[in-house]
């Protein structure tokens, strides 16, 4: 789906820009591009489990190095 925007006699380059962005708004291009791009695959139950875990097992040892001094902030 091409979107196609000419200039006109004696617009300026602004007012093209602004055509040109309305249209692409208003065509919906924008949307799909921005939902495509933050597009996360569904994770199963296990695998969560597991990140969460990971995370929370990180989070202890980094507390623990920063209480031994042996960690900068």
């Amino acid at each position: 789906m091409p979107l196609e925007v000419k200039r006109k006699n004696k617009e300026t380059s602004q007012a093209l820009i602004r055509r040109f962005l309305k249209k692409i708004k208003q065509s919906g291009i924008l949307l799909e591009a921005r939902k495509r791009q933050f597009f996360e695959k569904k994770k199963s139950e296990q695998m969560k489990k597991k990140a969460a875990l990971r995370r929370e097992a990180l989070k202890k040892k980094y507390e623990r190095l920063e209480k031994l001094g042996l960690l900068r902030k």
